[in-house]
């Protein structure tokens, strides 16, 4: 892992998985909606939410703001294994609030307007301590708007980049599985400053 200054060369943001990464994350992701419910999803947010604010307290807030590049966890596009612990929280508050956004819309037989896109939820590298706060009003937003709605199985469903056309149900366990991933990327990031440290 490195803490260097210039500027690596990464696969733009979009690029996506490789072919057999995406097709085993496909599987996955299908076993967990299988064997999921609303309850264990919000259970598995709010246990990742936790433990996210267990790494981040653990590291230096001096260094919460330093890039590390670290090897592509499963899971993750190339273009994001050069963030900070503040980029990675930033890209959480941003997905959060969209997953929130789409959960509520679906919920009352909208689909959102437009795409989602990989590329279009990349975090600001000069995001700030403020970014904290913000991202854990992002992960109350979810966990409220997943509570306010009664059924999240919805006729309405709105594509993921990577799954397909998707329910409330599926996007709230995405919600969830998208937090374990980044929470693994985070710990990777502080072992990284830890070493060249």
């Amino acid at each position: 892992m490195s803490t260097t200054t210039a500027e690596p060369t990464l696969a733009p943001p979009g690029a996506g998985l490789p072919v057999v990464e995406l097709y085993m994350a496909w599987l996955m992701f299908g076993l967990r909606c299988l064997r999921g419910s609303k309850e264990k999803h919000t259970a598995d947010f709010m246990r990742e939410r936790a433990t996210i604010r267990e790494l981040v307290d653990s590291c230096d807030p001096a260094w919460r703001g330093t890039r590390v590049l670290i090897p592509r966890p499963r899971g993750l596009e190339d273009s994001s294994r050069y963030w900070s612990v503040w980029m990675t929280l930033d890209h959480l508050r941003i997905t959060n609030i969209s997953f929130a956004m789409v959960i509520k819309s679906l919920a009352k037989g909208v689909v959102p307007p437009g795409k989602a896109s990989t590329a279009a939820v990349k975090p600001d590298p000069a995001v700030t301590q403020d970014v904290e706060a913000e991202y854990e009003k992002s992960c109350g937003f979810v966990l409220s708007v997943v509570e306010s709605v009664k059924d999240l199985k919805t006729q309405s469903r709105f594509e993921h980049p990577w799954f397909g056309a998707l329910d409330a149900a599926k996007w709230h366990a995405v919600a969830a599985m998208h937090m374990a991933l980044h929470r693994a990327q985070i710990r990777q990031i502080i072992a990284g400053l830890r070493k060249a440290d």
